[in-house]
């Protein structure tokens, strides 16, 4: 069953959410390239992986262990474990959790004459992470970011997230001055013409477009249309079972207007709240 609404659901970008989408549509868009794709090219789903340290807090412990006495059993080289010797202020133990994280994208490769793979184009579909100051998912994005822009590899970047800060190369304020307020974006920077960005906005009521994916200039492009890839994504997934229908579930919230607007959807759709 597809989704009620005719592009991107904003249901779907709730943080408890979106991770899953973000998978499930690296999966379906290098499914779609694919069938696209001209001999010798082809998508691959490669992975980002760094490691999170979360510190949890231990409260000061003021039990304290003795050497041994003389005449114990382990006073002859017995093993015992002996504390730091007690001082006036307790310190604050932190414990840091190591957490091992992964994120994806697509890579169109093709192969040089020796055999060799090379990575063609890049494409990027933003996570929550990347979009939130501070995460070191963000700082990876933006250095991978600086690194393809400055290589002959082509950058796709999709944002389907209303929220967070914008992260994509080209600022936003550049897009807005040529077409207004948008809800959701796609850029394309080919490496041939390294300072112009194809850019395709799109407001919540419109449907995902249909993109231009770049391979080496001798050989043009392919489309990817991304709302066919979205649908495919909707109906494979649990979005219906699993989420509830209610304007007031979304996150981030919508203006007066598209709340106005997607509660008319989802009354023409039958869609109640669950």
């Amino acid at each position: 069953m597809p989704s009620p609404f005719p592009g991107m659901d904003p249901f779907l970008e709730h943080p408890h959410i979106f991770a899953d989408l973000h998978d499930r549509m690296h999966i379906h868009m290098s499914e779609a390239l694919q069938a696209k794709l001209p001999a010798p090219y082809f998508a691959v789903v490669s992975e980002r992986l760094w490691v999170e340290t979360t510190p949890r807090y231990i409260e000061s412990d003021t039990n304290v262990l003795s050497g041994p006495e003389r005449g114990s059993p382990h006073a002859n080289g017995g093993a015992v474990a002996v504390a730091e010797p007690r001082t006036r202020t307790n310190p604050l133990v932190v414990e840091v959790e190591h957490d091992e994280r992964r994120e994806g994208f697509v890579e169109i490769r093709t192969r040089d004459k020796d055999g060799a793979e090379r990575v063609v184009t890049s494409i990027e579909i933003l996570s929550l992470s990347n979009k939130m100051p501070g995460e070191k998912s963000r700082e990876l994005y933006q250095k991978k970011q600086r690194e393809v822009l400055a290589s002959p590899i082509h950058l796709v970047e999709i944002d389907l997230l209303r929220g967070g800060e914008h992260a994509t190369a080209l600022p936003r304020i550049c897009i807005e001055s040529r077409f207004g307020p948008f809800d959701y974006h796609v850029t394309v920077n080919r490496f041939v013409e390294p300072d112009k960005y194809y850019v395709y906005p799109v407001r919540l009521a419109e449907r995902l477009p249909e993109i231009s994916v770049p391979l080496l200039p001798r050989d043009g492009s392919v489309p990817l249309d991304l709302q066919i890839v979205f649908d495919r994504c909707y109906d494979a997934g649990p979005y219906r079972r699993r989420i509830r229908y209610d304007l007031a579930q979304i996150v981030p919230p919508l203006t007066a207007s598209q709340a106005e607007w997607a509660a008319r959807i989802l009354q023409e759709q039958n869609v109640a709240a669950g």
